[in-house]
């Protein structure tokens, strides 16, 4: 087993923004940055990922959403202050920072961050959301929000969005 990470490689790097059609179908993927300014920190995304499903006109289809990084999670959820302390303090009591993490020892990882805790609580709430749009808009329920969790902030995150489906005004 090696002490350093794996890393995966593409011959050419995403663009920032590309789109396709081809009959009624479009396709339409954008990357964008989220600014987070704490280590653990949840930040709302669901009128960002709205926009962007207006913007591209789309009116049946999906939204795929994907955090581009191993210590940051997208999830729905409700976005209310009080919920935002337990989802916090929940992920700190299931994976605690201080814990005895492999990651975190130079005897095994060549990682310098100290942030196992981060990588284990992102892979708990997950990195990407597959949304449903109808009559133009995401289909969420009533209290849903998509919501994006900083855990080894604060830290300027990528995402990538890739909106399909058909226009059919």
């Amino acid at each position: 087993m090696s002490k350093s990470s794996t890393v995966t490689l593409r011959e050419a790097p995403v663009e920032q923004v590309a789109s396709a059609a081809a009959g009624g179908l479009s396709v339409h993927g954008e990357s964008f940055l989220v600014q987070t300014d704490q280590r653990i920190e949840v930040v709302d995304l669901t009128e960002r990922i709205a926009d962007l499903v207006r913007r591209v006109g789309v009116d049946e289809g999906l939204v795929s959403l994907w955090s581009l990084h191993t210590t940051c999670a997208v999830f729905i959820n409700e976005y209310q202050t009080a919920l935002l302390s337990d989802i916090k303090r929940s992920l700190e009591h299931l994976v605690a920072r201080d814990a005895e993490w492999m990651h975190n020892d130079p005897a095994h990882s060549d990682c310098d961050r100290m942030n196992a805790d981060s990588h284990l609580r992102a892979m708990l709430l997950g990195h990407s959301l597959t949304l449903q749009v109808s009559g133009g808009d995401l289909v969420l329920g009533q209290w849903q929000r998509i919501l994006l969790a900083e855990l080894d902030g604060p830290r300027a995150r990528t995402l990538r969005a890739q909106v399909w489906g058909m226009r059919c005004s």
